[in-house]
């Protein structure tokens, strides 16, 4: 985890997940940052694995700080939920790249609010917005929501209104960029096969002993990701160039995920 980062990486998608860890005769709570990326020739790789107290601004700008120090450049897009800490990272150390938020979280916030006899019909007609395909689409989808839910969601409605802007600033992309971007889903699932490893040890000894665990199942699904290209990037440089509007850049604000 600690190599060259000698290509440039157009889109990175980053996440945490919090494991148990022994510290002298306590156990406390720690935040395993992780990063992945997506070269210039299509290929996934896993960028960086860190340990901290928690997912503050510091932690996570110590993070980039050293995954730029090793060569990471060239970052177009950054994938995160809205981790606020994690946000004003983004936004200092990739200064004009694009923050897409996880659409992923954003339906988890939505339900999270909604009463539980709406939750199935707010959990479809979000995904008709997600799915939109422009702009225009999605602001409709957006109003008959809103116009739905005003009295049976009204947590949910806020909620939706907060995260609208953001979870579209990949809009402008060309459309298979935007269906795998839209989302930190990616990460999610390694996220989840670590926590399956994770139940055997139940809690780390120490920072190392979590490092070392994480850090080779890491290391066993970026070979496994180097073995096939997942993006054919022709068409992002292609719309790149011929783009003059770039989607909005990273705005510094604390609204939490």
């Amino acid at each position: 985890m600690n190599r060259r980062l000698d290509a440039a990486y157009p889109f990175i998608i980053v996440d945490a997940l919090f494991t148990k860890v022994r510290t002298d005769k306590s156990v406390v709570s720690k935040a395993l940052l992780i990063a992945s990326g997506i070269r210039a020739d299509g290929y996934r790789e896993i960028l960086g694995l860190s340990i901290g107290d928690s997912e503050s601004f510091a932690t996570w700008n110590e993070f980039f700080r050293g995954l730029k120090a090793r060569g990471l450049h060239g970052v177009d897009v950054a994938v995160s939920d809205n981790h606020s800490g994690l946000r004003e990272a983004i936004a200092k150390q990739f200064v004009g790249a694009t923050w897409q938020r996880c659409q992923f979280h954003v339906m988890k916030n939505l339900l999270d609010h909604a009463p539980k006899k709406e939750r199935e019909n707010v959990t479809a007609a979000a995904r008709l917005i997600f799915l939109a395909t422009d702009r225009k689409e999605a602001e409709r989808r957006y109003a008959e929501f809103m116009a739905r839910f005003a009295e049976t969601a009204p947590k949910s409605c806020v909620c939706l209104e907060g995260a609208f802007e953001d979870m579209f600033a990949i809009l402008p992309l060309p459309e298979k960029y935007r269906r795998r971007l839209r989302t930190s889903n990616m990460q999610e699932r390694l996220n989840e096969e670590i926590r399956r490893r994770e139940k055997v040890i139940r809690i780390f000894p120490n920072d190392a002993a979590a490092i070392r665990m994480v850090g080779a199942l890491l290391s066993e699904q970026n070979d496994e990701w180097l073995s096939r290209a997942y993006f054919d990037m022709t068409e992002y440089f292609e719309w790149k160039a011929t783009t003059v509007a770039k989607p909005a850049a990273v705005k510094r604000d604390r609204r939490a995920a």
